[in-house]
């Protein structure tokens, strides 16, 4: 059988409550982004200009919705008789619930546990993981070959960002060889703007061996059909720093969470603002999308530093923002700092500023979406999102920072 030193597992599990009404009905990986791409794409794309074949796809919240998306891999090469692209879903028998094995994780290292037997017999030497829902671009390679190098047994890839940013991520210091000195999970009072970018490197047996010896450990105080692991952050991870050889990668370049909506909202602005280097010809993001016809600009149309994708038709006004596929800004129409999902419509003279509206709604001629926010960066509650097929009828109003649910009328 062929073998593969280097495996990769993909967390695409979690619900993406933070999301609100964009994740009712898709899982978060799931997600638009730029118009023509979708969150999961990136990942994949990374593992595929990175040469690595041997791919576990995690699945669990709405995984239908991803299952269509990944096509079997096909984008990315990964549809192969040998390797490529397995998906992984939730175990569910008919027993008495108390296996810790089935169901939904609590957590992504809790997700971890749930399939370390098929860790245990896969015949890697290393296992690559990483979250399904960020923006950037890693030749995931660069990673492995300083976690051989320095005979680490694990090794986080680490970004920087501002110190009030960092507050909801893990945070990394280190010694100058490298070596994890200080890890701390979403801690209240950062001291360091490096930051986990949830992309982890590890030795597979004692990845193995840490999720059983941590799960012995928390099983008195676990509910039942729970490891007790949680998140990374919680538990994993510390077990490794503790015993030393945990060092850090610095990832070069763009990187975002895009897992709460004004972070969402903001890396496309990065992306407006030429921020973002996630889109190299060099090293394309592939992805599953139909063809659609080019875009088309009417007269009168305004369009001023905005992303518009194949088969939108503007006929209004679109400023610092980003059209999906097929959608359509009728004459009058103004849409500003948004982000707009594919085949919606907005109607004559309505407006919409600083929302992000998903697909196949409808803006009501006339109709108001959204404020414009003071406070910068702009906080998630400041951001009006509409849900999938919602109608906004004619002269209405949805307020800045309100919501309406998938297929809801306001």
């Amino acid at each position: 059988m062929a073998r593969s030193r280097h495996l990769a597992v993909v967390q695409a599990g979690g619900q993406g409550s933070r999301m609100g009404v964009l994740t009712e009905e898709r899982a978060k990986p799931a997600l638009p982004f730029a118009g023509s791409y979708q969150l999961i794409d990136f990942p994949l794309s990374n593992l595929h200009h990175s040469g690595i074949d041997w791919v576990w796809l995690c699945l669990q919240y709405q995984a239908d919705t991803l299952h269509d998306v990944v096509a079997n891999g096909r984008p990315w090469d990964l549809d192969k008789t040998r390797g490529g692209l397995r998906l992984v879903f939730p175990r569910q028998t008919s027993g008495d619930g108390d296996d810790l094995d089935e169901g939904f994780a609590t957590g992504n290292a809790d997700q971890l546990y749930r399939i370390r037997e098929a860790l245990a017999e896969s015949d890697a030497d290393v296992v690559l993981v990483m979250s399904a829902d960020h923006v950037y671009e890693m030749d995931y390679t660069d990673a492995i070959r300083t976690h051989e190098e320095a005979g680490a047994e694990c090794t986080v890839v680490t970004t920087t960002t501002s110190i009030e940013e960092a507050a909801s991520h893990a945070t990394v210091e280190s010694a100058a060889d490298g070596t994890v000195t200080l890890f701390e999970y979403k801690p209240e009072n950062p001291t360091t703007g490096t930051i986990a970018t949830e992309v982890f490197v590890y030795d597979r047996e004692l990845l193995v061996q840490g999720l059983e010896e941590l799960a012995d450990q928390l099983a008195d105080e676990a509910e039942e059909g729970d490891s007790g692991l949680g998140d990374f952050g919680e538990h994993l991870l510390p077990w490794f720093v503790d015993r030393g050889k945990t060092v850090v990668h610095a990832l070069e370049g763009y990187w975002m969470d895009v897992g709460r909506p004004e972070t969402y909202l903001q890396a496309h602005r990065d992306m407006i603002e030429g921020k973002v280097d996630a889109f190299d010809a060099d090293w394309p993001i592939l992805t599953q999308q139909p063809q659609r016809e080019p875009a088309r600009f009417d007269k009168g149309s305004v369009v001023e530093d905005s992303f518009v994708s194949p088969g939108a038709v503007v006929a209004g006004t679109v400023k610092r923002s980003v059209l999906g596929p097929g959608v359509r800004v009728e004459k009058g129409a103004t849409v500003t700092d948004s982000v707009i999902f594919s085949d919606t419509v907005v109607r004559a003279k309505a407006q919409v500023s600083w929302s992000i509206v998903d697909e196949d709604v409808t803006i009501g001629k006339g109709a108001v979406v959204g404020g414009r926010p003071r406070k910068r960066p702009v906080p998630s509650e400041s951001i009006t999102m509409i849900g999938t097929g919602a109608r906004v009828r004619g002269g209405g109003t949805v307020k800045m920072g309100e919501q309406v649910a998938p297929r809801g009328r306001r």
